[in-house]
């Protein structure tokens, strides 16, 4: 007796995801090629892969974007979703994991690998994503697949239930026993597996590691515990009813052998898929989608060289026809023009789309990622709110030909669009354009996205630091404007009293004029040229924290005005500054490090290595197994910070940081700060 038969569900949506280099799209390629939808497999390492097919994929060997593939299993339509694994690229499965019905978390019993496969798995929990695991490269196993399940839980909140055990062929593992069907297969490369015989001793490792199976089962099934006490087989479609409800309830996540590579286990995955995993109803029921209109989630934004704007989204429920103005949650509306679905890895047109089904509407100018999209005649409700993570390296860029600025400058904002993780900002100081990312990798693909994609060459520099300097001692100080070259001259002539604030104060202007020395019509401009000569003070920075106040001057009737008294006012202010004592700051930023307990260590002597002061450290609230670090740092010392920190924690660490005070510099490294700063000010 074997599943319970049942008529198709519709189309499903199922996310790979996984650590970096886990083989996620290899597995994609293994499940294509078993399901016809390629020929056969490509290879990631040959860049013959379906799945990271983009110019800068193909460099690095590593997905930088997700790939939705969509085919078809036993009557029954799949799409697929590979996510990227390293967290730099992250934001793409933050966005997509909310629109699929389930995932398939693609790993190896590699414990450096555990905390990234920990916060894969816990925003899964988090957000009620029913789950299997995949447990990858089984062919290279070196170790007994229970150990291997002993070192994987740790990652995980609930039990890691194994659904299937290893047959040996000495060190070599050539087929596998499921548990839940009760049958061993053979595995054969490229192919599916073939059924055979179970051995006596096999027989009686299934018999142990089945019970074992079932009494995990049972911890939320008084039925079958009933059975196992009382030594009764329990009926086999019970078992596979319980393995679906349990899985859907996130209370286990089954454990499945393969190799991607050798497309060893990917028939026993997509059956498993075809029977466990819950369909759209489920996930529109999850997200709250229950309004009687039409709605679809925007989980990605592409731009196409040739083909415009593509808004990938799954349908949740209703149709959505080729042609039908919508409404996004953000309040902005459109005009679908063109339905795209990726089937067998090939851009088809269609004219509508129903639940279930993942497709990309294109020429919705307005709706960007995150968007709920509705065909009524009211605004949806958000369905789904993805917050990129904090940025955490910097780079400056600027065209290499001037005349690209423009272009330039459109094509960060359809990069921001396709990724919002990156952040674009214009240093008003600096007057550098500077593009915050996630990582060295990260902005390096950006770099590459612009001349690859865009055309635009970019020159990239590390972004300047926010240096500012103040003044220890109060003077007075005149400054005086008189020019005359025939006709009316310039006069402007100002007596200025300058003094320092406490830290933090900023700037304020002043006067105690008397008798009319200088006119109250040009005191603003005396204000306005102080303010240009704060913008750059002796030591090369903008000057901060001081007061300063118009005391007294002079004027001519003719040839005093506007720009002779803002002109004096500078020159006041200027010759003053040198006399003050003055003194750098440097911005200095509170870090809080997120990162393996085992690594703790290493991060402290990172941020004391950097100028940094240690406030705190304590155990990551609600996550087994990490730590939280909090210090001081200068800005200056955080540039290339997440780089060190990625080393030191298996790609796995991570910080915030919020600026916190200016403090002074001095000595050494306050000279070696000027002058540093003075060949690029000339």
């Amino acid at each position: 007796m074997g599943q319970t038969m049942r008529s198709p569900r519709g189309p499903r949506c199922i996310a790979l995801v996984g650590p970096f280099q886990s083989g996620k799209t290899t597995l994609l390629e293994a499940i294509l090629a078993r399901t016809g939808a390629i020929a056969r497999a490509g290879s990631v390492d040959a860049g013959t892969s379906f799945g990271d097919s983009s110019p800068e994929a193909r460099q690095h060997k590593m997905g930088v974007a997700l790939t939705a593939a969509t085919t078809t299993f036993m009557g029954e339509s799949y799409t697929f979703i590979d996510c990227p694994g390293s967290i730099e690229f992250a934001h793409d499965m933050h966005a997509a994991l909310p629109a699929v019905d389930a995932a398939v978390v693609v790993c190896e019993a590699d414990e450096r690998k555990l905390p990234q496969l920990q916060i894969i798995l816990r925003e899964l929990e988090d957000l009620g994503i029913p789950r299997f695991l995949f447990l990858n490269k089984i062919d290279k196993a070196d170790a007994r697949v229970t150990e291997a399940l002993n070192t994987l839980q740790p990652a995980s909140r609930i039990p890691l239930v194994l659904r299937q055990i290893p047959i040996w062929n000495g060190d070599l593992i050539a087929g596998y026993v499921d548990l839940a069907l009760e049958r061993a297969f053979v595995y054969r490369e490229h192919m599916a597996s073939e059924v055979i015989d179970l051995g006596g001793g096999d027989r009686d490792r299934e018999k142990e590691a089945r019970f074992s199976m079932l009494e995990r089962l049972a911890d939320h099934d008084d039925a079958l515990m009933e059975q196992l006490l009382e030594d009764v087989a329990p009926p086999r479609d019970a078992v596979f009813d319980d393995l679906s409800r349990e899985l859907r309830e996130g209370l286990i996540c089954p454990v499945l052998l393969g190799s991607a590579v050798r497309e060893n286990g990917v028939s026993r995955l997509l059956k498993a898929l075809r029977h466990e995993a819950p369909d759209v109803a489920e996930t529109a029921s999850r997200l709250g989608a229950t309004g009687s209109d039409a709605s679809a989630y925007v989980f990605k934004t592409s731009h196409l060289q040739h083909g415009g704007k593509l808004s990938l989204a799954r349908v949740l429920n209703g149709q959505f026809r080729d042609g039908d103005a919508i409404h996004a949650s953000s309040g902005e509306a459109g005009k679908i023009s063109g339905i795209h679905a990726l089937i067998s890895g090939s851009d088809t047109k269609r004219q509508q789309a129903g639940p279930g089904d993942l497709v990309a509407f294109g020429k919705l100018d307005a709706v960007k990622t995150g968007d709920t999209l509705s065909n009524g005649k009211a605004m949806p409700a958000k369905l789904v709110e993805v917050l990129p993570a904090p940025p955490v390296l910097a780079m400056a860029l600027s065209a290499a030909d001037r005349k690209d600025d423009v272009k330039l400058g459109q094509a960060l904002l359809r990069l921001n669009e396709e990724d919002p993780s990156l952040t674009i900002i214009h240093n008003a100081q600096t007057h550098d354009i500077v593009l915050w990312g996630q990582g060295e990798m990260h902005l390096r693909v950006a770099q590459e996205r612009l001349q690859e994609r865009y055309g635009v060459a970019v020159k990239s520099h590390q972004p300047s630091i926010g240096y500012k300097e103040t003044i220890r001692k109060s003077v007075t100080q005149r400054g005086r404007h008189k020019k005359q070259s025939g006709g009316h001259g310039q006069f402007g002539d100002v007596v200025l009293e300058i003094a320092p604030m406490p830290r933090g104060s900023g700037f304020t202007f002043g006067e105690r004029v008397v008798g009319g020395a200088v006119p109250r019509n040009y005191i603003p401009a005396v204000e306005e040229g102080v303010k240009d000569g704060l913008a750059k003070g002796p030591l090369g920075f903008p000057v901060v924290d001081l007061t300063v106040t118009l005391v007294d001057g002079s004027f001519h009737t003719v040839d005093s005005s506007d720009m002779a008294f803002r002109t004096a006012g500078r020159i006041g202010i200027s010759e003053a500054l040198p006399q003050c004592q003055p003194v750098l700051l440097e911005p200095i930023h509170t870090v809080e490090i997120v990162c393996p307990t085992e690594a703790t260590a290493k991060v402290n002597a990172i941020l004391s290595g950097r100028r940094g002061q240690i406030l705190s450290f304590d155990t990551r609230e609600g996550w087994s197994g990490w730590d939280t670090v909090r210090a001081m740092m200068p800005e200056a010392e955080i540039g290339d910070l997440i780089v060190e920190l990625r080393s030191a924690t298996a790609g796995a660490g991570s910080f915030t940081r919020t600026f916190d005070r200016m403090a002074e510099v001095t000595g050494r490294l306050a000279d070696q700060i000027v002058a540093a700063n003075r060949p690029a000010a000339a």
